[in-house]
Parts: C-alpha cells; sequence; structure tokens
C-alpha cells in the first residue's frame, strides 16, 4: 500500500522498552528513491534530540493508532552516534551508525536493501537475501573506512525539503511538487504528488520519480521526460483516492511505459510475512 510521507509525520516510534518520540522527517536516497532514514524527535526524553531511525528495525506497523514499533532499546538509541540533523549526513557517518546497531550496509547489493527488496530482510537473513558483510579485516579501522568514503557525494535528502520543488516537462513548467507517496513495505517513492495549479487550476497527477531526466537541488527544480499534453490528460489524484496497483496501472498504461513492479519481480524471490 502507498501511503503519503506527510501522513508519516508524527507518527510514534515505540522501542523494545518505550516510546522514543515521534517522525518529524523522512530521509531518502536520491540515486534509489528509497527512504532510508527516519527523523525523530525525542522530545523531552534526551532534549528534543534529533535521531535517525532506518526502516532496517521497524517491525510492523500499527497504522491505526500511528505506531511504528522498532527492534531496538531506548538505552540504544541514548548512546547512538550524535548526527547532526541540521546538516547534510554522510556515507561515513551511515557506516558509523549502522556499524553500532550492527546492520548490514544497504548500499553495495543488487536490490534495494543490501540484496532484496525489504528492509526487514536484511536481518532476517532469508535466502537470496544475503546482504553485504561489513569489513571483517581488523586491519581496516573505523578511521581508513571513513577515509574510504570522504569523497563520496552526499546522497540522502529531505522529504520536506522538497517540497515546492518545480517540474518541467520537455514544452513547459508543470507544476510543483506538494507530495510523496511511499511504498509501506519497500520504503520507496513511488510517486511526486505534483500540483499543477500555476496552469491548470486545481489539478494534482502522480509522476514517478524515476522518471526525472535532470534535477538541480541547488535550483529547486527537476525535469521529466513527458510533455505537458501527457501530464494534462493524466488520470487525476486526490488526497483520498487509495492508489492501489490497478490504479498504478492505468497511470502507466496511460504514459505507455513498464510498471515498476516489473522489475521488482525480478528480484523479489520473497516478502516479508507480517
Amino acid at each position: 500500500m502507498l501511503r503519503t510521507i506527510k501522513n508519516l509525520e508524527g507518527y510514534i516510534i515505540q522501542a523494545t522498552d518505550g516510546n522514543i518520540g515521534h517522525v518529524t522527517d523522512v530521509y531518502f536516497d536520491d540515486k534509489t528513491w528509497c527512504a532510508r532514514y527516519l527523523v525523530v524527535d525525542t522530545g523531552t526524553w534526551l532534549s528534543s534530540r534529533k535521531v535517525l531511525i532506518s526502516p532496517i528495525s521497524i517491525g510492523i506497523p500499527n497504522w491505526a493508532d500511528k505506531l511504528l514499533p522498532v527492534s531496538i532499546t531506548k538505552d540504544q538509541v541514548e548512546n547512538s552516534p550524535d548526527i547532526n540533523t541540521q546538516k547534510p549526513v554522510s556515507r561515513q557517518q551511515e557506516i558509523e551508525l549502522f556499524e553500532y546497531y550492527g546492520y548490514p550496509y544497504y548500499w553495495g547489493g543488487y536490490g534495494m536493501w543490501g540484496g532484496g527488496m525489504y528492509p526487514s530482510m536484511m536481518l532476517t537473513r532469508h535466502d537470496g537475501f544475503v546482504s553485504p558483510p561489513h569489513d571483517e579485516d581488523p586491519q581496516v579501522t573505523k578511521d581508513s573506512k571513513a577515509e574510504q568514503h570522504q569523497d563520496d557525494d552526499i546522497h540522502l535528502r529531505s522529504c520536506q525539503a522538497i517540497i515546492d520543488y518545480h517540474i518541467h516537462a520537455t514544452d513547459g513548467d508543470i507544476g510543483h511538487i506538494e507530495g510523496l507517496l511511499i511504498d509501506e513495505d519497500t520504503w520507496a517513492i513511488r510517486y511526486m504528488i505534483v500540483n499543477t495549479s500555476n496552469w491548470w487550476l486545481g489539478h494534482q497527477v502522480l509522476i514517478p520519480p524515476h522518471w526525472i531526466q535532470d534535477i538541480s537541488w541547488a535550483d529547486a527544480k527537476a525535469s521529466v521526460n513527458l510533455t505537458r499534453h501527457e501530464v494534462k490528460d493524466a488520470p487525476p489524484y486526490n488526497d483520498s483516492m487509495q492508489v492501489d496497483r490497478k490504479a498504478e496501472m492505468v497511470i502507466y498504461n496511460h504514459y505507455e511505459r513498464p510498471g515498476y513492479w516489473l522489475d521488482d519481480d525480478k528480484s523479489d524471490t520473497a516478502k516479508p510475512q507480517p
């Protein structure tokens, strides 16, 4: 099922021994457009310190009560690496965070999460979902690992920060990003909710972020290989809609493009059971 990123804001993160705090933002990987971390405000418990929680630790969500259980303790969170969420998060910081929690790295595999499609599978070690192990060479220290990645590009972006980015078609402006739809199983961002009111009043459409041809983070704008006519004739979207596979097929058929689920099926040999 798909949910809006906005809907996740305010969700309670529940550790094994109590509540950690509430979600204030989501960081996504701008290469795969997959959500990698929830930014969680710990409130009075840790003087409103903001911490990063990976979907790898999330168990079965309680959507009705807006609660996400995680397989870590409050003590682990309190002693976790202090990362300034007001600044870009580097790969070095990710390495430190993943080593602290004992997670396999999500990057470097053939799937969205290590060797598979689902973050929870990285811990269960199911067949076909083996993730790249941490470097086991005792000679490789934290400092040398950090040095290996010191020139890595910043690849994590705030979902809140890209709201209002301008989207351009091949023949003119389309509108701006008003929201994002995320897959609750894979944590992949499947669609940008684009408001076209600056040229077509009161209309919203869904455009997959993977159709972006070029994006300027500095100028807050992106270009897609679509025409304004294609967008204007696209199936409309509204906040009350439930975007299921049938609705997605209508979107992809309109643009005459293959659905992302066809690629997912190639690497998806199993799906975690609730």
